[in-house]
């Protein structure tokens, strides 16, 4: 039987979930062990991740088929949406201008966002359509936990963990695009589940980096 564009997410999704020992930050965040300090390195990193983020999301539409670009460019939207959040996140933690300006990043941390811009340059678009919503998946179910771990243990309102809320919520539209993507690549030939898969473990590497390099602060 042909494998549609659906079963493909669903497949690759669950078989390149991360390992739950991969993440040693989000569990002290849920127990309240974290140091604020560290949610407020969290904010400054996002920071950085944010805009590179959108920018190749965009770069990405530019290269795409219609379908893969309005994917991409709804990402890109998304980003927008999530900058505005991240300010009374940011606020909340303690940071002002002039400490964010100040900030410099951490290696481990970026190497997520600067593989995404590779993937921008490089990647066959319908092979990054199928990468980075597996990857979602994982860093969706992460921010939940933050959320909820915000309000019981730190203290903040639900205007300072809307950042969080937001990636947490589901979006079906999203998931929606990025099944009609891939679907068309499966039609038309275009997309290499094993180079998609490829790019999806080194996203989700990175993204265990981001987490590690977090955690190693506390």
């Amino acid at each position: 039987m042909t494998r549609t564009a659906r079963d493909l997410l669903e497949t690759a999704t669950r078989e390149l979930a991360p390992d739950p020992g991969s993440n040693p930050l989000v569990p002290l965040i849920a127990r309240g062990e974290a140091d604020p300090t560290v949610l407020a390195t969290l904010a400054l990193e996002q920071r950085w991740v944010i805009p590179a983020d959108r920018r190749a999301f965009l770069h990405l539409a530019k290269r795409s088929d219609p379908e893969s670009a309005a994917y991409f460019t709804a990402l890109a939207e998304g980003e927008e949406l999530a900058a505005e959040h991240l300010k009374p996140f940011t606020a909340a933690c303690g940071v002002d201008e002039p400490r964010a300006a100040a900030y410099t990043p951490l290696p481990g941390c970026q190497s997520y966002p600067a593989y995404v811009a590779w993937l921008a340059l490089n990647a066959n678009p319908a092979d990054a359509v199928l990468a980075l919503s597996v990857n979602f998946s994982a860093w969706g179910t992460y921010c939940a936990t933050i959320a909820t771990a915000l309000r019981t243990h730190y203290g903040f309102s639900d205007d300072s963990c809307a950042f969080f809320d937001f990636f947490a919520q589901p979006a079906p539209d999203l998931d929606r695009m990025a099944t009609e993507a891939a679907q068309r690549a499966l039609d038309e030939g275009r997309l290499d589940e094993n180079r998609a898969h490829g790019y999806a473990r080194l996203l989700q590497a990175y993204e265990a980096d981001f987490w590690a390099t977090l955690g190693e602060l506390t």
